[in-house]
């Protein structure tokens, strides 16, 4: 079990999400980079689904209420243990009574805390993600706070050592497959999308200008700031499905990229949709950092899932749970 110490308003429980009830106005919920999860729960031995705590105010403190192993990845959050720094990307034994606290991150925006088991809390519509619109999931619907006390699911695997073990982060060990622009901006790719020909007069300052993320995004979707662009005709749409990494572009003209908690259905023209594989960087910028679109296709998005699945499975045979267990 844990105990929160020190939280803010939206630091929750997150899995990978809740599939498959869009249809009745669920949203998918989970976590906003789900790699760092997988990674982190792969290093303990976990299910990659287990849930864990996004953190993405500071600062946020738990103290351990009995010995376990975690796995902190995501953003640099210059992670603590009693007061003693840990690595980035860094997973470790920890002891009954010690505290770990997350800080301001040197980069990125989102932490997780993953821990030996998953965070155990009721599953909903077969996840333990929190979707705070909806109210329910995670921790009672509602973001981690002072005084929560979570229980922990059993572990599958051996502890991790208290001298701690290393993972290379994904935008180091796969820097060649996702690339930044000559300014230092992340590149998105994604394909064109059913109202894309719609476009077309402005289809080229879309994917060759620098789109700046707004103040106003949030777990929902990112609005991005830059030189609007407008349909060349004014059609009646119809509400249809959306999915996490679609691009709307509203009558202002700025688009925004549905995200973990999107919408589940919406009217906007879509002019493109984020790749799944790219979401991840996505989810670890902030408000005033700067994207470039790249045009992509199912191809490329495929190869770049081989990618990341190869790296998850270098990382399968190199953690302690993994190699114990197949030397059983």
């Amino acid at each position: 079990m844990i105990e929160i110490e020190q939280s803010g308003a939206l630091n929750t429980v997150q899995d990978l999400g809740r599939f498959n009830f869009r249809h009745i106005g669920v949203s998918v919920s989970g976590a906003m980079d789900p790699l760092a999860l997988r990674a982190g729960n792969v290093l303990l031995g976990n299910e990659e689904n287990a849930a864990a705590i996004e953190v993405q105010l500071f600062p946020f403190r738990l103290r351990f209420l009995q010995d376990s192993s975690i796995a902190v990845t995501g953003a640099d959050c210059r992670a603590t243990l009693d007061g003693a720094p840990l690595p980035p990307w860094w997973g470790c034994g920890v002891r009954a009574g010690q505290v770990l606290e997350l800080r301001y991150p040197r980069s990125g925006a989102r932490g997780y805390v993953c821990i030996a088991g998953g965070i155990d809390v009721p599953l909903v519509l077969g996840s333990r993600s929190t979707a705070l619109r909806g109210g329910f999931g995670g921790m009672e619907g509602r973001p981690l706070q002072r005084g929560d006390r979570l229980a922990l699911g059993p572990s599958r695997g051996p502890a991790l050592p208290l001298s701690g073990i290393g993972i290379e982060p994904p935008d180091s060990a796969l820097r060649d497959y996702f690339p930044r622009n000559r300014a230092g901006e992340i590149q998105l790719r994604a394909i064109p999308s059913g109202e894309y020909a719609l476009f077309a007069a402005d289809a080229a300052r879309f994917w060759q200008q620098s789109w700046q993320i707004s103040n106003q995004s949030n777990r929902t979707g990112y609005r991005l700031t830059g030189d609007p662009i407008f349909p060349s005709e004014t059609v009646e749409m119809r509400s249809y499905g959306l999915i996490p990494g679609i691009v709307q572009v509203p009558p202002g003209g700025e688009p925004i990229i549905q995200l973990s908690d999107a919408n589940t259905a919406g009217g906007y023209p879509k002019i493109a949709g984020i790749i799944e594989q790219d979401l991840w960087r996505l989810g670890q910028l902030l408000p005033g950092q700067s994207i470039q679109l790249i045009q992509s296709d199912a191809h490329e998005a495929i190869a770049i899932e081989h990618q990341v699945a190869c790296w998850l499975d270098r990382l399968r045979l190199s953690c302690p749970p993994l190699r114990k267990a197949l030397t059983v």
